[in-house]
């Protein structure tokens, strides 16, 4: 525990001292960050990640989002929707900010980039299965399962996330604490394949964590954390009264004093959370400022806020819907960035391996 400690806190150094680099050198930097098409987004997914995304494209920095369609393929129920989905995420995206518009930001779906899945090859000759073993990504698909065997394709999927982010020279990915591990395995396919393929210059680039400080979002029923199969969240595509309906049946307390208390009020707390998120304003201020509402008065402050963070994004959306051509579009953008990128590093990783003919 005490040296996974210290390599978080290693981590969180590194990050801010890049944080601060960007500010002066952000052409150094290309970020790859992405989702898996299980359907839309929710507010969770906005606040955790979405959001900061946006910020950092804002900053000028070139950012490629994958939509990791192929992971979708161990959920059955998920992989009847997958373009449908694909679809989905790409307004959500566009919605919430991301812009495809502006010259540095592509969205694309990884199987339609067959370069990038083509590293598969060399990148698992490069990892044990042990490692492989270790990874929290694939502890958790075991444990899920209750005993019963994963497929191969579940197995590499650390592997494939490394090919997501080296086939489009990706050297920056956001992450939380919980990914980090996810993040070391790209890391060390990198060390590995310019040990045993030197080059003049280095054919990748060690990937580094950009560290959220973004908070775990709760479900609406207070204790874990928000997700489409919970049934807890809300959409960002919800309407305003959908919304409303949702946050009144939110799960609270029968104290009838409203106080910021994470710890003793978790279902409470997590309401002011959200509602900061929106407002800017300190959860402890929010409570000081409902008092004896009561749960009542917390719901109508949390839902005007919510519904008015979200009004543009909603408004946005809504512009989207049944355009699917110009999805199609932004998509297939994406797709051509994404394979020139992917095409120049294979090339490069060909020579490396002289495998050129």
């Amino acid at each position: 525990m005490a040296e996974e400690n210290a390599s978080f806190e290693e981590a969180l150094k590194r990050s801010r001292m890049i944080e601060e680099d960007i500010k002066e050198h952000k052409e150094r930097y290309r970020v790859l960050t992405g989702d898996r098409p299980t359907g839309s987004l929710h507010i969770g997914h906005l606040f955790g990640s979405l959001r900061n995304r946006v910020r950092i494209q804002n900053e000028g920095i070139e950012t490629f989002i994958v939509i990791a369609d192929y992971q979708v393929l161990t959920d059955r129920e998920s992989a009847a929707m997958i373009s449908e989905n694909i679809k989905e995420l790409t307004k959500d995206y566009i919605a919430a900010g991301l812009d495809p518009e502006n010259g540095r930001t592509f969205i694309f779906p990884h199987s339609h980039v067959p370069e990038l899945n083509q590293l598969l090859l060399p990148f698992l000759f490069l990892v044990t299965n042990s490692e492989l073993d270790r990874n929290p990504t694939v502890k958790e698909e075991i444990k899920a399962t209750e005993g019963r065997a994963i497929s191969s394709g579940t197995y590499i999927y650390p592997v494939h996330q490394a090919a997501d982010i080296l086939a489009v020279k990706g050297n920056l990915v956001p992450v939380g604490k919980d990914q980090l591990p996810h993040l070391e395995i790209a890391r060390t396919i990198t060390k590995r394949f310019n040990k045993r393929f030197p080059m003049e210059k280095p054919t990748f680039y060690a990937p580094e964590p950009l560290l959220s400080e973004a908070p775990m979002i709760m479900g609406l029923d207070g204790f874990q954390k928000m997700s489409k199969s919970r049934g807890n969240t809300i959409m960002l595509k919800a309407t305003a009264d959908e919304t409303a309906a949702l946050i009144k049946k939110a799960k609270t307390d029968s104290e009838r004093v409203i106080t910021y208390d994470p710890e003793n009020r978790p279902e409470v707390a997590n309401l002011l959370k959200i509602t900061s998120l929106c407002t800017g304003e300190a959860p402890e201020a929010i409570a000081e400022r409902i008092g004896d509402g009561g749960a009542g008065k917390l719901k109508a402050v949390l839902t005007e806020s919510l519904n008015e963070y979200l009004a543009p994004l909603r408004a946005k959306r809504l512009e989207l819907e049944g355009n699917d051509d110009y999805i199609r579009s932004v998509l297939t953008r994406g797709i051509e960035k994404a394979r020139a990128e992917a095409s120049d590093t294979l090339d490069k990783v060909r020579k490396a391996m002289n495998m050129t003919i």
